[in-house]
């Protein structure tokens, strides 16, 4: 490089470097910008420390207010525990003592109190007086609490002993006095069971004798009915005094909306109260003797006892209620009782199944007064198949009719062949009945309740009631075959009940009735009722 490129290159750099501090010195901040931007820095830090302590103040209190709430807490639940610790049973023992430290009245119940736990007593008494124009009563009323003969009836007097019995169950026992149709005092326990009321999961269990859960009227006592007497289709298919036996049952309620539940008993299969299964006959009080019931050719000895699980009577059944309106409600039910019989020559495995449905309907105004005025409507349906077993009337096989009280006279009851002169051969076979009630009240005014019943049972034809065989009746003649307690028969019951208070009643009750091959009667009865100390209220 020669001298004056040399220079020249010299110039150049300088000229550069002194451009580069000039722009340099154009482009730096201010001593102003710069404090400013350390204010707003210094002011941001403090907001955000502000806004910190806030926030660790709030969630002091409501640690505080956290720990403050969990002390009341435990200290209500302490007092909770000490509370139900003290109380013998789930509501009602608190009301008990309510009730026991308040002057006794003359419509009180009458209480009997030993520590926490009480006893309510109540008597229910039931009588009739009346006429009919039938000359078989025993036939025509067949409820173990009808009017029964033409006069006075004494229907019975209940005594009801309920209360808790400690903090998980509650007891109850029905006690009947009555007089028969001889005069004839007898007592006899219609219930008498033991309830818990504080199984978890809308469970119950109820054990000891009590009134199997089957339709509507099967549960109730008769003060609880709207009639003088049982409706037919129940006193037929399910006994005089209804199907009850010892026996434990299991409900469930369910967790619906509406009211739901579900009833599962198990329960012995014999005895009078087991009418239709392995029941000797009909349910009878006192020195009466035991009334006949269908089917009644069976071997004495044809009854197996208690061998296996289906050897119970087993008795399920679905409830279920609901508003259509404000004023009006609605119950549904289905129920069902099988179980073995006795029919037969012996060791054979007959059965019966009775199947039912049942409906309520209730209209109540928002405005009634004690429950008045209403119209209710309540019917039940119920088909019986009933299992009967192969039978030889000439048990002895002499070829003879039996006569054991040696008037030379063959002994009623017993069925031969007209056409060979021979005891009568029964084949087995599964027979049908059907019946129903429904029944319309009107509370027309308060104490006043009109009422219409209409009753109506039958069955199919059998084939010992088409073979012509005849019975001999003691006295060298003989009847032909006839089922009085399959026949048709239907009646008619217009009833008009008074309550001059909740304790007391009184209903004048016609019936018109039609019975195949019997003929049309008519009984006109009037009932008294009344009732001391407690009672348990009327179901929906």
């Amino acid at each position: 490089m020669n001298k004056k490129s040399l220079v020249a290159v010299s110039s150049a750099l300088m000229l550069s470097v002194l451009c580069g501090q000039t722009h340099a010195q154009n482009n730096a901040p201010s001593v102003e910008q710069l404090q400013k931007q350390l204010q707003q820095m210094q002011e941001e830090f403090r907001k955000q420390q502000e806004l910190q302590r806030q926030q660790i103040q709030s969630l002091e209190q409501q640690l505080q207010m956290l720990k403050q709430n969990q002390t009341v807490i435990t200290q209500e639940q302490q007092t909770i525990k000490q509370q139900v610790a003290t109380m013998p049973a789930e509501g009602t023992a608190k009301t008990g003592d309510a009730v026991m430290d308040q002057p006794w009245r003359i419509t009180d119940p009458i209480r009997l109190r030993k520590g926490a736990a009480f006893m309510d007593i109540g008597l229910v008494g039931t009588f009739a007086a009346g006429s009919s124009t039938a000359n078989d009563l025993d036939d025509l009323q067949i409820g173990g609490h009808d009017p029964n003969q033409r006069g006075f009836t004494f229907q019975g007097l209940e005594a009801n002993f309920t209360g808790a019995v400690d903090p998980y169950f509650r007891g109850n026992a029905n006690v009947l006095f009555a007089i028969d149709g001889e005069g004839e005092t007898f007592v006899e326990l219609e219930e008498a069971w033991l309830e818990s009321i504080a199984l978890p999961g809308n469970f119950q269990i109820r054990a000891g004798q009590y009134l199997s859960e089957f339709g509507r009227i099967n549960t109730q006592h008769p003060h609880s009915w709207s009639f003088v007497d049982a409706p037919l289709v129940n006193a037929r298919f399910l006994g005089a005094d209804g199907l009850r036996n010892p026996g434990a049952r299991l409900s469930w309620l369910a967790p619906t909306p509406w009211y739901t539940e579900f009833f599962l008993g198990l329960q012995n299969s014999q005895g009078a109260t087991a009418t239709g299964f392995r029941s000797d006959g009909g349910h009878s009080h006192g020195g009466e003797e035991a009334e006949g019931i269908p089917f009644t050719f069976r071997h004495a000895d044809n009854n197996r006892g208690m061998k296996r699980f289906d050897d119970l009577l087993i008795t399920p059944r679905l409830a279920t209620s609901f508003n259509l309106t404000d004023n009006q409600t609605l119950l549904l039910g289905v129920s069902g009782a099988f179980g073995p019989n006795a029919n037969g020559g012996g060791g054979e495995n007959t059965r019966t199944e009775i199947y039912g449905v049942d409906l309520t309907w209730k209209w109540k105004p928002e405005n009634h007064s004690g429950g008045f005025p209403f119209v209710q409507f309540q019917t039940e349906a119920m088909m019986r198949k009933y299992g009967t077993g192969s039978f030889d009337w000439d048990e002895d096989a002499d070829g003879l009719l039996a006569d054991e009280d040696g008037d030379g006279n063959p002994d009623v009851g017993q069925l031969f062949d007209p056409v060979t002169g021979l005891p009568a051969i029964l084949p087995a076979e599964k027979l049908t009945d059907y019946g129903l009630y429904s029944q319309l009240t009107y509370g027309f005014r308060k104490g006043w309740v009109a009422g219409l019943r209409f009753d109506y049972v039958t069955g199919d034809v059998a084939s010992y009631q088409t073979m012509g065989l005849l019975e001999p009746d003691g006295t060298g003649g003989f009847n032909g075959v006839f089922d009085k307690f399959r026949a048709t028969r239907y009646r008619v019951s217009p009833n008009l009940t008074w309550f001059p208070t909740e304790f007391s009643k009184v209903r004048l009750q016609y019936n018109y009735d039609d019975r195949t091959d019997i003929g049309i009667d008519h009984s006109v009865w009037l009932q008294f009722e009344f009732v001391l100390g407690a009672h348990a209220a009327h179901k929906f």
